[in-house]
């Protein structure tokens, strides 16, 4: 059996392990990265890269189509063929794919490829073809990531009931597409497929579709995709799925506690995600866990010593940034133990200080304390809002619907949040961000001058609003 030595190995080639090993690397640590699949894990293999690529091409899509119509020019759409589009998604992941795999090579960090297993808080059991191999190690990390969750009666065949990555590796659009879970993986999709013409439906459990995100943004969002023909059953139960020849009926409750049969060519369960922590050996090492979850301390250690554990598999959010950042934190904390490099300036990722983003179009993007959850804790707050409808570059470009949401404290400017929705929201999240992470003020942004006309001006105004002095609305 083949055995080898490193500084620090890191279990799963994600976002948080690919970054922590590189950063690991680039510290002096003796790396190694164990895979099983492709190199950049879900999210950019089958995940938000892909899925931002056939975004890109349905906004594409249907605004040319929009603008040719106003010009009054006549569209033949019998000629349409998807799978060029899906073809260049498959493209960009696999360039993004080999481009891990050269940063990888670059800083010198041993890829292995194989199912690992931990065999003890310095040893990693390696199975690879038809040969098994231990790895030791000073420091270990676990990014394993996670997989779509299987509900009863929603059980995954790929053909007809599709998981997220089911949808993303077909060829072929469907006519009718029923989507269950309005969270962002739902009306991402949703935007994709409408924005393609097929007739879309979705059924959420809770009241409003992004549950999750401010409610002022969930009612614009739904406003707007039931303007363009998608069909939206929230406060909805989803019973279970039947496949009748080369058609999924889904039967529903309503919110009036109605019966109700969809019918679709299929259906696409975006109910969550389940951590990959199966067979990792973690039982035998009393590693704590919560439902699934790998609890993580200082550092993001876990309960054994020597153990680290990012991304997915964690009760942190379920995404590619926070899991690269939780990455880098460990990397910097085992270089610091091990080489006396500086210990990183964060002991752990700080959760109001990661934005979410939604790419369906409005765009989402939000960070901290919305309104209701400063209301919840008891936090003294104030809110300020600016409408796209007061900003140039949104109406010159015809994108008007829109708002910038500021959540602050009276006594002191401070910004606790914000939540955007419109036009390049995901981008616009970061300036209030930072000015929240460098304890900068409401002030602060309003007394900075921006560029004009741009949609950051946006953020100017309602911070400006903030202090009673907004001059577009």
């Amino acid at each position: 059996m083949e055995e080898k030595e490193f500084d620090f190995i890191v279990i799963g080639a994600g976002p948080g392990g690919y970054v922590a090993a590189i950063r690991a690397a680039q510290l002096g640590l003796k790396t190694a990265i164990v895979e099983k699949n492709l190199v950049g894990g879900v999210c950019l293999n089958v995940g938000c890269i892909p899925s931002k690529s056939l975004i890109h091409n349905a906004r594409l899509f249907a605004e040319g189509r929009k603008l040719l119509e106003k010009t009054g020019v006549k569209l033949d759409m019998s000629g349409f063929d998807y799978e060029p589009v899906w073809k260049t998604s498959r493209l960009v992941a696999e360039r993004l794919s080999k481009g891990v795999n050269f940063l990888l090579k670059k800083n010198k960090v041993e890829l292995i490829q194989g199912t690992a297993r931990l065999a003890g808080a310095s040893m990693v059991e390696v199975e690879g073809v038809g040969a098994i191999m231990n790895l030791r190690s000073k420091a270990i990390l676990l990014a394993t990531g996670s997989r779509p969750r299987i509900i009863p009666g929603f059980e995954f065949d790929e053909e007809r009931i599709l998981s997220s990555t089911g949808i993303l590796m077909k060829n072929k659009l469907p006519k009718r597409l029923f989507i269950l879970g309005a969270g962002p993986i739902g009306m991402e999709f949703a935007y994709i497929m409408n924005g393609f013409g097929v007739d879309v439906t979705i059924v959420e459990l809770l009241p409003r579709v992004l549950p999750l995100e401010d409610e002022e943004v969930s009612r614009i969002v739904e406003k707007e995709f039931r303007n363009r023909g998608v069909a939206i059953y929230t406060s909805a139960k989803a019973q279970n799925a039947e496949i009748m020849g080369n058609e999924v009926v889904v039967h529903i409750v309503d919110a009036q506690a109605k019966t109700i049969d969809i019918y679709a060519d299929a259906a696409l369960i975006s109910v969550g995600r389940t951590p990959n922590t199966d067979n990792l050996g973690l039982e035998k090492l009393g590693i704590k866990m919560d439902r699934g979850y790998i609890l993580t301390g200082d550092y993001h250690e876990t309960s054994c010593s020597g153990i680290f554990a990012v991304g997915d598999i964690t009760t942190y959010p379920q995404l590619a940034h926070a899991a690269s950042k939780a990455g880098e934190i460990v990397a910097e904390r085992v270089g610091h133990l091990l080489k006396g490099t500086p210990n990183p300036r964060e002991h752990l990722l700080d959760r109001l200080h990661v934005p979410s983003a939604v790419y369906c179009d409005p765009q989402v993007a939000s960070f901290g304390l919305s309104e209701a959850s400063a209301k919840e804790k008891g936090i003294s707050y104030q809110v300020a809002r600016f409408p796209y409808r007061g900003n140039g570059r949104a109406v010159a470009e015809d994108a008007p619907e829109g708002q910038v949401k500021l959540v602050f404290d009276p006594s002191n400017g401070a910004i606790l949040g914000a939540s955007i929705i419109g036009e390049g929201a995901a981008e616009l999240i970061h300036e209030p961000l930072l000015a929240s992470d460098a304890e900068l003020t409401i002030e602060d942004i309003a007394e900075l001058v921006h560029a004009h006309p741009t949609f950051s001006e946006t953020i100017m105004e309602a911070s400006k609003a903030a202090l009673n002095r907004a001059i577009h609305i």
